[in-house]
């Protein structure tokens, strides 16, 4: 009952699920829902047993290797199947019969373990009664009388190291057994807690999940919201994205378009540029012409002085005279063509402010979200309309909530939790009560062992301290005696006591293997699933018996461990038990039925943006009269080659320095003095007229140099025509396309607008879906129940501990019979013997020579032994 109102509970959260495919291409804007509200789970279903793990696992290992088989699924499979007990003769059909043979053949290592356990009930009380009567009748050591051996001393101390041994692993064994009950018994009042967890869990399972769905519910208001929100911004939205669109070729266009009538300006700069600078360069170079050739006039008439003609100047002469020519200017800008009709045509150009019209068109451009506000006016007319279907959506849910007796399912499933809750309550000290007693009479199988262990420690200690080498076997002391004494006790409550430890140990070992090895492991490794799982198996008319239980449909694949492993993930309910098959969601929450009705207001917008001018037809012409402006008729070969060139054939400082030193090498005089001059008015002619030009030409970095004006301007006149055509090419395309094709845009972006408005609300239903499959009521406490019942209780806490209760109980026991051997063995090395053995001395009495005494023992002199009692009555007779 408390499952069906679970699971009905859970069937709403069905309800905000759609399945509606999306139905777009680009993402929407993302949503943030937030996070569903949740509590954590306080149980740790995870047991960590301490210290006793390992007698655990050595416990494991052990009945490893009694029952090495792997978990008999098809064996079990079958066993089921078969039903056998139902029908008089079940057992011996051939089928049956072989089944019953696989069962033992699995079983072989608990039915041999088993066997050897029911013989030592049976057989050990059988020779412990023999044995006893065997003493009486004075046969089995019963006889007070020790056999003196020269090895007496290495067989008593052999003896009492082995019972030692077997004593300390007596001791272990019963240390084990008491630890594994100790144990057992904190575990058990220990687990009050961990059964409170649980039902807190469930309880916090069962009042988080209707917080979980009104939160769920609720946050369809984000969605709706924003769909609103961007229905009534819908001038700006759309606006802004088909400004975007169209502008991924408009504004190359406009900026082509500002680009080249940045081009213009520069170009009428460079040609200004060009033209006083050449005005400059003539001017300069016509200058400096006429100053070398009032030098080298100069200079002429000093070498056709009378001086020149001396033997020691002539040749110096001869040279200066033939390097005059080199005095001459090696620039000639003056033949260079004029740019002024360029100039004059391109400030033409400039008349019409280009730069201005294409702003225009940037301004015309920027202006498509305004236009679209204003044409989308009639979209804000059925807003209404759309938030009125979107209200529907919203109530229908409400509607829905408020029409499931979610508060009814809630109450019932508290009212059997807290029932639950309370009869486990109530039990648990009756519990406590039964573990008690179980406790305490597995407390009285270990003292059973205990006062053995007493008896055996007790007889070592007093036999081995009050044993006296030098007495004979009928003077040994009374601790001595004692510890003897003491041994026999526990030889006797051994035989007393093992039949009833071993009974115990045989039940225990052979239901707690069996649970361990049928239950415990098969569950940790999913197999035991795996067999509740068979179809057919639990129910012969069902296939999937879980389904059929909460679905009436066996066919629907459900299984246990996909529902046990799906709540260990802590996934929502609705998902692990697939309560979809319960509840078709499209018939409730049909958004498509809603949003096709929004998407047809939307699609009805109608937009013209045929008013957006990007550039005019004079601005078209102005670009038209700049490529036929003549730039790219100017020589700019013939002004690189003159602006290359340097401006004297020779550098006037090495003609001035060279004309120096030969004038050093005439004699002093005149001629020298006049040279030198000449020399120092080079100089003031470099300094003064061929640096500044040389510096207009090449070396200052600006714009203004002739030689970076001319660079620019045979960049910008290369293939003019071609890119004035290709800028108004782009602009008349752009132009097309706002003019013609801006309505398949417009279009397209009202698409993806209605898609990302849709969007939305798939985002919402997508969110739900999510949620509901990982966190609207996560079944982990259903998974830590089970966890709880059979992982830790039945597996941990009792299962483990009986089996090392029995597995140490039962070493124990067996160690008994070695004990039992090695203390009758013992006893009588300790004990005082009633006789002894009687030699005569050989010298003194030579009649008694023969290897038997009196009566029939062995001579004591012919063994090295000393009998002074003896040997006083000798002499006395």
């Amino acid at each position: 009952m408390a499952v069906e109102l679970c699971l009905l509970l859970l069937l709403f959260c069905g309800s905000t699920i759609s399945e509606v495919q999306p139905i777009y291409k680009p993402p929407p804007g993302t949503l943030d829902f937030g996070f569903v509200p949740s509590k954590t789970y306080d149980t740790g279903a995870y047991h960590e047993p301490g210290s006793i793990g390992i007698l655990f696992k050595i416990v494991h290992a052990f009945l490893y290797l009694v029952q090495p088989n792997s978990f008999p699924q098809d064996l079990i499979r079958k066993v089921a199947q078969q039903q056998l007990g139902k029908t008089q003769g079940d057992y011996q059909k051939p089928e049956n019969v072989v089944l019953t043979l696989q069962a033992i053949y699995y079983e072989i290592g608990f039915i041999v373990s088993a066997a050897l356990g029911l013989l030592f009930i049976l057989l050990l009380p059988l020779v412990g009664l023999c044995f006893c009567m065997c003493r009486c009748c004075d046969n089995c050591g019963g006889e007070m009388h020790q056999r003196q051996k020269k090895n007496a001393d290495c067989q008593r101390s052999c003896f009492a190291t082995f019972l030692f041994v077997a004593s300390l692993i007596i001791s272990v064994g019963v240390l084990c057994a008491y630890a594994a009950n100790q144990h057992l018994t904190n575990q058990v009042r220990g687990a009050k807690k961990l059964v409170n967890s649980n039902f807190k869990d469930l309880k916090i399972f069962l009042n988080d999940t209707p917080a979980q769905i009104d939160y769920l519910v609720s946050q369809y208001n984000t969605a709706k919201d924003k769909a609103l929100s961007d229905l009534n911004n819908v001038g700006p939205v759309l606006g802004t994205r088909v400004q975007e669109q169209l502008g991924k070729e408009v504004r190359p266009a406009l900026d082509a378009a500002l680009t080249m009538a940045g081009a213009i300006r520069e170009t009428k700069e460079a040609l200004e540029n060009v033209s006083v600078s050449v005005e400059v360069l003539q001017e300069g170079t016509e200058r400096l012409r006429a100053n070398l050739t009032d030098v080298k006039t100069h200079l002429s008439n000093t070498l056709n002085d009378s001086a020149c003609n001396a033997a020691q100047a002539a040749s110096t002469c001869n040279i200066i005279r033939n390097s005059l020519s080199q005095l001459n200017v090696n620039a000639n800008f003056s033949g260079l063509p004029g740019v002024s009709s360029q100039l004059a045509k391109v400030n033409d150009v400039l008349k019409i402010d280009l730069s201005s019209l294409v702003q225009k068109g940037y301004a015309a451009f920027n202006d498509t979200p305004d236009l679209v506000v204003n044409q989308t006016r009639n979209i804000l007319s059925a807003v209404p309309y759309i938030k009125s279907v979107l209200e529907s959506i919203g109530s229908n849910i409400t509607t829905f909530t408020k029409a499931l007796p979610v508060q009814k399912i809630l109450d019932d499933l508290m009212v059997y939790l807290t029932q639950s809750e309370a009869y486990v309550q109530d039990y648990f000290p009756l519990v406590e009560q039964y573990d008690f007693y179980r406790w305490l009479g597995c407390l009285i199988l270990c003292c059973m062992v205990v006062l053995i262990l007493v008896f055996y420690y007790l007889g070592l200690l007093c036999g081995t301290c009050g044993y006296d080498k030098h007495a004979s076997p009928t003077t040994r002391g009374c601790i001595s005696n004692t510890g003897g004494n003491f041994l026999m006790a526990g030889v006797g409550f051994s035989f007393l006591f093992s039949w009833v430890l071993m009974t115990v140990v045989v039940l225990t070992f052979v239901t707690g293997g069996n649970v361990e090895k049928l239950v415990c492991e098969p569950f940790e490794d999913k197999n035991l699933f795996k067999v509740l799982d068979t179809p057919y198996l639990l129910n012969q008319q069902w296939k999937n018996y879980l389904a059929g239980i909460l679905f009436k449909n066996p066919n629907v694949n459900l299984t246990f461990e996909k529902v046990y492993s799906d709540c260990k993930e802590n996934k929502g309910i609705y998902t692990s038990l697939h309560l979809e098959y319960l509840f078709n969601i499209n018939e409730f929450l049909n958004i498509s039925m809603y949003t096709e009705d929004v998407a047809l207001k939307i699609e009805h917008i109608q937009i013209n943006l045929s008013k957006i001018i990007l550039l005019d037809e004079i601005g078209k012409e102005n670009l038209l009269n700049f490529s036929s402006s003549g730039i790219d008729g100017i020589d700019f070969s013939a002004y690189l080659t003159e602006i290359n060139k340097s401006v004297t054939k020779v550098d006037l400082l090495s003609f001035a320095n060279d004309l120096e030193a030969r004038a050093d090498q005439l004699p002093k005089g005149a001629l020298e003095n006049a040279l030198k001059g000449h020399a120092n008015s080079i100089r003031m002619i470099h300094n003064q007229q061929v640096v500044p030009l040389e510096q207009a030409m090449k070396y200052v970095k600006a714009r203004s140099t002739l030689n970076q004006s001319v660079r620019l301007l045979k960049k910008t006149s290369s293939e003019l025509m071609v890119k004035v055509k290709n800028v108004i090419s782009a602009v008349n395309a752009a132009q097309f396309l706002i003019n013609n094709n801006a309505s398949q845009v417009i279009v397209q972006e009202t698409k993806k607008y209605m898609d990302t408005i849709v969007g939305y609300f798939e985002q919402y239903t997508e969110w739900v879906k999510e949620s509901i499959a990982m966190e609207v009521a996560a079944c982990k406490p259903i998974a830590n129940v089970i966890d709880t019942a059979v992982d830790i209780f039945l597996c941990s806490y009792i299962t483990d501990s009986v089996n090392t209760f029995w597995f140490g109980l039962g070493g124990s026991s067996m160690f008994l019979i070695p004990a039992i051997i090695f203390a009758v063995k013992l006893s009588k090395y300790y004990r005082r013997m009633d006789t002894e053995d009687v030699y005569d001395d050989v010298e003194t009495i030579p009649m008694k020579t023969t290897e038997n005494g009196n009566n029939g023992y062995h001579k004591e002199h012919l063994y090295g032994i000393h009998n002074p009692v003896f040997t006083s009555s000798v002499e006395q007779w």
